[in-house]
């Protein structure tokens, strides 16, 4: 029992909130969605990836999505997956595919529903509130992962 508790706190470490996140402010404005779409769109485009990016609000309901020609199509769904699970589990999917990667307690963590435990989702931060979060698709994780920092980026 005491092996139990100490793998759920574990558990909740990995999970834990950054504490520049911890709230959620108002909703990512349309603009605001644009100029982070455009920023990903380019790096995409730079680094010659096919992906779809998708950019949700606090609710995780679509503001702004892209889908580059001949990106897989499963793509559309995955990309507004990871923005969901960013806004939604206030981290970035990174944390929670490591979580997993981790084995052992954090592979419960794909009995959770709205999980999508491959990097590419952040969430977007403005004035330390989450307004929104962004997802990428189509390439590797670490890829996809890429894209959405640029999209990120562009939101200061």
């Amino acid at each position: 029992m005491k092996r139990f508790f100490a793998l759920l706190a574990l558990l909740s470490a990995a999970l834990a909130v950054p504490a520049q996140a911890q709230n959620y402010g108002p909703n990512i404005s349309f603009e605001q969605a644009k100029t982070v779409l455009a920023a990903a769109e380019a790096e995409a485009s730079k680094q010659n990836f096919t992906v779809a990016i998708a950019i949700v609000d606090t609710a995780g309901h679509l503001v702004a999505f892209s889908k580059g020609d001949n990106t897989q199509i499963a793509s559309v769904d995955i990309s507004q997956g990871k923005a969901r699970s960013a806004v939604g589990f206030k981290r970035p999917t990174k944390a929670l595919q490591d979580t997993v990667a981790a084995g052992g307690v954090g592979l419960r963590m794909l009995t959770l529903e709205g999980v999508v435990a491959a990097e590419g989702g952040i969430p977007l931060l403005q004035n330390g509130a989450i307004v929104g979060a962004i997802g990428v698709s189509g390439m590797t994780s670490e890829q996809d992962g890429v894209v959405a920092a640029a999209g990120v980026a562009a939101l200061k």
